[in-house]
């Protein structure tokens, strides 16, 4: 694999500064069942790393001492198969948490996970479900022959306990990424089209749809090198810049933690051996510090952080603008 961290240090993009940390990101290990095309994380089968049941309690005590968070977002890999997974979900909500699940449904069919929907539904985990497509092509394309057909009975089976049905509660956000190198089309044109397909081919519902840019890292960043379109990419990015989405650019306000606990202004920074450092250490663990210490500490920059201010913006949380970035379909 290609590295790509050389590749995008040397940058001019704007300095920012951390407010108070409102949610935490956990990465709790790069194992999954699949192994996506434009997976950040380089997750897949044979992943090893996981966040052991020792610093799970640590974070737990961090949450505790931090009473500005108030959300609990969990990723991977699959986070639902790290075995301390549905501990940490049980906790988070018996302290007042927001939890958020970032499931690629595929999960739920897995040996071992039979009863994964009906516990998070029990204990009103939000779902942030990852659909690169509402058509069957592309989807397999990505994410491997049989993910669609697969993530459609997910979808249509978190529906049956009441996920993204109105009046439940139950919050379901389905994740939109790109095919390739390209911007994502506009938010609301393309959850309409969502909304409509899914609907009428297969009876599904879903509260919002979330567009991410693909970052240049890992996986996805390894592939442009190859194909030569990382420079051409990264132009795009940059050309495509907006000082407008600055100020709400997700690691303002959230801390993302990896599997061995330490400290990263975002996933894509972990991902790319990034980390929060000070205190006169190279990186900072989770032991070491409080949320509050974070406060208006520099965010560590670099090429790919126009990922998220480029057209209509990307964060964790969907679009940040409303920018047109490209027509409202998923073939793109």
């Amino acid at each position: 694999m290609h590295a790509t961290l050389p590749l995008l240090l040397t940058t001019t993009f704007p300095a920012l500064a951390r407010r108070s940390v409102e949610t935490i990101q956990v990465n709790l290990g790069y194992r999954c069942n699949q192994s996506c095309l434009h997976c950040h994380v380089n997750a897949g089968p044979q992943r090893k790393e996981e966040m052991t049941a020792e610093t799970i309690d640590a974070l737990l005590a961090f949450v505790g001492a931090s009473p500005e968070v108030r959300l609990l977002d969990l990723t991977g890999g699959a986070p639902e198969l790290n075995p301390h997974f549905r501990r940490l979900v049980v906790a988070g909500r018996e302290r007042g948490l927001r939890v958020v699940d970032r499931c690629n449904l595929t999960i739920l069919e897995e040996p071992g996970q039979e009863d994964l929907a009906e516990f998070l539904a029990a204990h009103r985990v939000e779902v942030v479900a990852s659909l690169p497509c509402y058509l069957e092509e592309n989807v397999d394309r990505q994410r491997g022959k049989g993910s669609f057909e697969a993530s459609i009975r997910g979808l249509q089976r978190l529906n049956a306990l009441g996920f993204g049905v109105d009046g439940s509660g139950l919050i379901l956000n389905l994740v939109f990424n790109p095919q390739g190198p390209t911007l994502p089309p506009q938010q609301g044109p393309l959850a309409a089209a969502y909304h409509e397909h899914l609907g009428r081919q297969f009876g599904v519902a879903f509260n919002q749809l979330f567009t991410l840019s693909n970052m240049p890292i890992q996986r996805f960043g390894s592939m442009l090198v190859s194909k030569g379109q990382f420079n051409s990419y990264l132009q795009l990015l940059r050309s495509a810049h907006r000082d407008e989405n600055l100020e709400q650019v997700m690691c303002r306000n959230l801390l993302s933690v990896d599997w061995q606990g330490y400290l990263y202004d975002c996933d894509f920074n972990q991902q790319l051996g990034l980390p929060i450092s000070g205190a006169g250490r190279p990186r900072l663990h989770i032991t070491e510090v409080n949320a509050t210490a974070l406060d208006g500490c520099a965010i560590r920059v670099a090429n790919h952080c126009y990922g998220c201010t480029a057209g209509q913006g990307s964060s964790c949380g969907g679009a940040l603008g409303d920018e047109v970035a490209a027509a409202p379909g998923c073939g793109t």
